[in-house]
């Protein structure tokens, strides 16, 4: 191996080196703000998302808060004011009640019948 065939393998693993690694994400972003003394730009753009995301949760909270406040005070006015039914009066003598018969089940228009037969 000639001296300017190991110097561009030295250089290969030096960029390897400085390469994230699977596990190391997190060290390798430590190392290059501890090298370049800054954060990198897209994790100060992902953390003013981030910061923007929160507000606009908090401020949907808020709201959601002032809704239901005004929904259950529109519901306790709706319940203070509405009047109460009175209760039910029988039916007069000449109207008989239709009940279902026994072993029936009511579907609707149809009825299917219980057990068999």
């Amino acid at each position: 191996m000639n001296q300017q065939h190991q110097d561009e393998r030295t250089r290969i693993r030096q960029a390897m080196d400085r390469l994230p690694k699977r596990r190391g994400q997190h060290e390798f972003y430590e190392r290059v703000r501890t090298e370049t003394q800054q954060v990198p730009e897209h994790e100060q753009e992902l953390r003013e998302t981030i910061a923007t995301l929160k507000k606009t949760i908090a401020n949907q909270n808020a709201e959601l808060q002032e809704l239901v406040t005004s929904l259950t005070l529109a519901g306790a006015v709706l319940t203070h004011t509405m009047p109460t039914l009175p209760a039910p009066t029988p039916p007069p003598d000449n109207v008989f009640t239709l009940r279902p018969r026994p072993g029936l089940i009511p579907l609707g228009r149809f009825s299917r019948r219980l057990g068999p037969g």
